[in-house]
């Protein structure tokens, strides 16, 4: 697969000259169907893999199949890397093909990146900020193909947000979508079989830019639309027919973004989310045999009342009624809000997760644990030591690039297009390992071109072992130094967010009151999620993934809790 990867550089236009807009918009139209899911796609699927711990996908099903007119539509908070994402989460089986979008400046660069981006046929879209002259943003062009391309039975994909960013919510959709549907709808209007499709979808990262995090991809159920009159107006949409009112653009927009925003964080500030993922942890705590599925829409849920509630209370700050009538007190909520923040600052301070103020160890078992904790590390990073080498070229490369690429702007301009960063530059640093690995190799390079790339992947394997059980140590260290008043303190202060938190999920959320009962007899057993002390051991030595307890957790000495603020969010 490499070798055709460094043999297609050679015939790429950006490698080769800079060639005009119109230029690539007509290649990437022309592109045939297997240069979008032939090597290029198992490029991305193998590049994703292996920076994201698990990337669980839902809905497949709801794709829908080849030849049936799709627009994909998701929110955008990562970059490249939510195209790529999208490109390998649906199915090869429903669609063969997915046209994507990008900003034109992505493109005619002598860049890897570029290359990535055009490689895939991607279609070239004009920004009206990125132009001086109103009249050189013009698309018209660009979306006559890519409407085309829908007539035909091709599925492209949008992202109505307009750009990608690094912010807590979903920014206000652009239009583009519903104009799209107007005006392929009116194109076929004589023609009462033609529908399109527009599927909506919400992608999820625990930690968008950390190796090894998790990655949910969640599909929800397509919107249909065609141009015919009939008894059944929930397929008829004769009010998309040109001339159209702006009014319908906007209500099908606002019903994307709620189909979008449903399904993935979406509050006004990363403090609001934070404590939402901490009542979710206290409500179900670590352990749950829960789906990454279930983990997140439980935390949406908490995201929504605590969100609900303070819209409620700015309202009445500036004086105007609030028309939400709820079943829950608007103080109550604030204040529980209020307290899980504390609780958090302080267990983040101590250094400690909320399952040992949950379950408090005898300080002998404390003792026993860190032995065994720093026994274990040592020998993981012992056997781990061969093949960290060969990573540490990758790990230099990827941190010099992305640190100097922080640089370069604000967080909320940067920090969308780090992981994005971290895999081009990770990707090039490793396939340059694995060639010079091979090459002062040569005698043996049969057996060395397949045990290089393995002695790799078992490496992280390995050392993500020894990184939990390393971290589990450091959290018994500091577990010790605090004192049994704080402990007992800070136990009975965990007990009373409990109760609350029980208590606003039972009566007013509608969630079960044994949650890991209800989640052990429905969840899936994703990643670790076990079932018995067999299914424990033999997840924890699979040679695919690691066990993992948590959700929340990456490939870092220290739990990730919080977020990077920026004044200008």
């Amino acid at each position: 697969m490499v070798v055709s990867i460094l043999r297609a550089l050679r015939h790429t236009p950006c490698f080769n000259a800079h060639p005009s807009v119109n230029d690539l918009l007509a290649l990437s139209l022309e592109a045939p169907t297997a240069i979008y899911h032939g090597e290029e796609r198992l490029l991305f699927r193998f590049v994703l893999k292996i920076f994201y711990g698990s990337i669980v996908v839902e809905n497949g099903d709801l794709v829908p199949s080849t030849g049936i007119p799709c627009i994909v539509c998701s929110n955008h908070s990562n970059s490249l890397t939510d195209a790529l994402l999208l490109t390998t989460s649906i199915p090869t089986r429903r669609r063969n093909m997915l046209r994507l979008t990008a900003k034109s400046t992505q493109f005619g660069h002598k860049t890897f990146t570029s290359w990535l981006i055009e490689s895939a046929g991607t279609v070239p879209i004009k920004r009206r900020k990125d132009y001086e002259r109103k009249e050189d943003a013009d698309n018209t062009e660009a979306m006559s193909k890519l409407m085309e391309a829908l007539e035909l039975g091709d599925a492209i994909c949008l992202f109505p947000e307009g750009m990608s960013r690094y912010h807590p919510t979903i920014a206000p959709l652009k239009t583009g979508v519903a104009r799209i549907v107007s005006d392929v709808l009116t194109r076929n209007r004589h023609d009462p079989n033609f529908e399109i499709q527009v599927l909506t979808c919400s992608i999820t990262y625990m930690h968008r830019q950390h190796f090894r995090s998790d990655v949910l991809v969640t599909f929800h159920e397509p919107m249909v639309f065609t141009p015919k009159v009939g008894a059944d107006l929930a397929e008829d949409n004769p009010e998309l027919l040109t001339p159209v009112e702006f009014d319908n653009i906007r209500a099908l927009t606002n019903q994307l973004h709620q189909k979008i925003s449903s399904g993935t964080w979406d509050a006004p500030s990363w403090d609001l989310i934070r404590t939402a993922k901490l009542a979710a942890r206290i409500y179900a705590p670590l352990g749950t045999s829960m789906t990454l599925g279930d983990h997140v829409r439980l935390s949406i849920a908490f995201q929504n009342i605590f969100k609900a509630a303070d819209t409620h209370s700015k309202k009445e700050s500036s004086g105007a009624t609030a028309t939400d009538q709820t079943d829950f007190s608007i103080s109550e909520v604030n204040q529980l809000r209020g307290d899980l923040k504390v609780y958090q600052d302080q267990i983040a301070k101590w250094g400690v997760k909320d399952d040992r103020i949950r379950r408090p160890l005898p300080r002998h078992v404390i003792i026993s644990r860190l032995f065994i904790r720093f026994i274990w590390a040592t020998c993981l990073l012992i056997i781990s030591f061969p093949g960290l080498l060969l990573w540490l070229p990758v790990f230099a490369t990827t941190f010099y690039a992305v640190h100097n690429y922080k640089k370069t702007g604000p967080i909320f301009d940067t920090f969308d297009e780090i992981a994005q960063y971290k895999l081009t530059y990770g990707l090039i640093s490793g396939i340059c390992v694995w060639i010079l690995g091979v090459t002062l190799t040569w005698p043996i390079a049969p057996f060395t071109v397949f045990l290089i790339p393995a002695l790799m992947w078992m490496t992280i394997r390995w050392f993500e072992d020894a990184v939990s059980a390393f971290r589990a140590f450091t959290a018994l260290q500091r577990l010790l130094r605090v004192g049994k008043p704080q402990l007992k303190a800070m136990r009975e202060k965990r007990d009373d967010l409990h109760s609350q938190i029980m208590n606003l999920a039972v009566k007013t959320l509608g969630l079960p009151d044994d949650p890991e009962g209800y989640f052990r007899a429905v969840g899936g057993q994703q990643k670790g999620r076990i079932q018995g002390r067999w299914d424990s051991r033999a997840r924890y030595f699979s040679i695919k993934r690691r066990r993992k307890r948590d959700w929340n957790e990456t490939l870092r000495l220290y739990d990730k809790v919080d977020y990077p603020e920026d004044d200008s969010f």
